[in-house]
């Protein structure tokens, strides 16, 4: 008789890829490494396995299901701030896999380098003005 063995990892959602979801998940993790492209990798599967059970395919969502999906997230008692993240995840992807698509013939239009891009929302541009300005003493 086999034994389950307890694991926190999350499982895998095979739904069936065509070949541009593939590719685009493929090349857009492939521009990240490190801890980096495990943390988009996991906001990559989560939304994944979401578009799964809401039986959505990758290249068919429109931008009510992703605000489903932070909806859900949130229900399920995510921080803003992962909530949020795993947004930028998933419109980073969308936005490498639009302008894949319009760029086959120079794939130097869509190179990325390793830099932060943040974001910040109207909070958090307060708190840094604040900040900057000695105002949060």
């Amino acid at each position: 008789m086999a034994t389950a063995i307890p694991t926190n990892e999350v499982a895998v959602v095979d739904p069936g890829f065509s070949d541009p979801e593939r590719y685009a998940l493929a090349a857009f993790l492939a521009g990240y490494r490190g801890l980096a492209r495990d943390a988009y990798a996991l906001d990559l599967r989560q939304f994944i396995a979401w578009c799964h059970d809401h039986d959505r395919r990758m290249f068919d969502v429109r931008r009510a299901d992703i605000e489903c999906f932070a909806r859900d997230l949130e229900a399920c008692g995510r921080t803003r701030a992962t909530v949020a993240r795993r947004l930028c995840t998933v419109s980073g992807f969308y936005r490498y896999a639009e302008q894949e698509a319009a760029s086959h013939a120079d794939p130097r239009t869509t190179m990325r380098y390793d830099r932060a891009r943040v974001s910040l929302d109207r909070h958090a541009t307060y708190i840094v003005a604040a900040f900057l300005t000695g105002a949060a003493r």
